[in-house]
């Protein structure tokens, strides 16, 4: 893959022999779940709520017709007009729950327990409901009474209305709330390939890996105890996470003190963004550097291997199911990290991985030569990888 820099400084990308430029719907996903966070989740949630919504307004519809067929009643009502409301209030219910949950995700809720979450979560949603049955009542349901039928509710009436909604909404609410933590846990554009069966079946990818590691890790653990040790490493792996996002990374693993992460091809070449991830999190580090320092009495350092090839994703797992990469990828990439010690660097990459990038200005490169991984058979050529200038987060 070639780089030209035009007039205006903007980066066109030309490919080499055999790359692919598609995007399937989880790279997609991803990317704009990258660009546009709030938006993104915010949208999701919308949509589950007209959904939601659209659900219940269909079966009290049914429901209807049944009475009005079983004991010939004519009920006059137009299904439109009720799947318009039900969608105006889906957008005002998911725009409302979505930013509350955003925000409180990122500041509150991101060290509760699942289980707190959710009820939080639940609580926030019945407050939501109160509201939005007052706009039914009292905003609503007059200036649409023409059209859903001419339907005048009694009193009593309207306190069985609510009891069902509040019913119905806690239950969907739960439901929601836990195919957001699933999505969650998988990432964003998995959920669905998953329930469609995608990854049933091998499926073969051009991807990047880069195998991350604390320096130091029996030291540290040492030196802060097992418990200390642990909140380092939580810490550590949020602060990451936080950047993963811009870079458009993905985890694919966190075993022990090592997160793997990874990048579909065009995505990780893009902007150097496999390259300057990692510098990025060191930028982190150093932004929390007083917390570090406070806490633990050191800043976390990490060293990383990267490598490009040809992986395969497969769905395993019965009791407990999740996505595996396969790959000679995989093995070279994290042979790769192991070296970093042997010749003092943080971050060593494959040559091969490098000719795809390219080399940005702000890149000092450093040829290692053929080096024999352990396990491996034929040697790799390697380079040292350091970022002269700290790199800005793109989307």
């Amino acid at each position: 893959m070639t780089r030209e820099i035009n007039g205006k400084g903007n980066i066109t990308y030309q490919s080499y022999p055999g790359m692919k430029k598609t995007f399937d719907y989880t790279t997609l996903a991803y990317r704009y779940t990258a660009r546009f966070p709030l938006l993104t989740f915010v949208g999701t949630q919308v949509n589950f709520w007209i959904i939601a919504n659209l659900l219940l307004v269909t079966i009290f519809y049914l429901q209807r017709q049944v009475i009005s067929q079983a004991f010939q009643i004519p009920l006059a009502g137009r299904l439109g007009s009720m799947l318009f409301i039900a969608v105006l209030l889906g957008i005002f219910y998911g725009i409302s729950l979505g930013l509350t949950s955003y925000y409180l995700d990122r500041n509150f809720f991101r060290r509760q327990p699942l289980g707190k979450v959710i009820l939080l979560k639940t609580l926030i949603s019945l407050a939501v409901l109160t509201l939005e049955i007052a706009l039914m009542k009292y905003v609503f349901y007059d200036p649409f009474t023409p059209f859903v039928g001419g339907l005048t509710l009694t009193k009593e009436s309207w306190k069985l209305l609510v009891l069902l909604l509040f019913v119905y909404y806690l239950f969907m609410t739960l439901i929601i709330s836990f195919i957001n933590q699933i999505n969650k846990k998988y990432g964003p554009g998995i959920l669905l390939p998953l329930l469609l069966g995608r990854y049933r079946d091998p499926k073969e990818e051009q991807r990047i890996f880069m195998f991350m590691d604390l320096k130091s890790s029996t030291a540290t653990a040492e030196a802060l105890g097992h418990l200390q040790y642990s909140a380092f490493i939580r810490d550590c792996f949020s602060d990451i996470n936080e950047v993963l996002y811009p870079f458009r990374a993905q985890v694919y693993q966190y075993v022990g003190d090592e997160i793997v992460v990874t990048w579909p091809e065009l995505e990780g070449i893009k902007h150097h963004f496999c390259i300057e991830f990692f510098f990025a999190c060191i930028k982190q580090f150093q932004q929390r550097a007083e917390y570090y320092r406070a806490n633990y009495g050191f800043l976390p350092d990490f060293k990383a291997g990267v490598h490009i090839g040809k992986v395969t994703i497969v769905e395993i797992g019965e009791v407990k199911r999740e996505l595996a990469y396969h790959g000679d990828t995989l093995n070279t990439a994290s042979r790769i990290q192991s070296v970093c010690n042997d010749h003092g660097k943080s971050l060593l990459a494959s040559k091969t991985l490098l000719e795809k990038v390219g080399i940005h200005p702000n890149m000092q490169i450093q040829e290692l030569g053929r080096i024999l991984l352990k396990g491996k058979t034929q040697a790799v050529d390697l380079v040292s990888i350091h970022w002269m200038e700290t790199p800005a987060t793109k989307s």
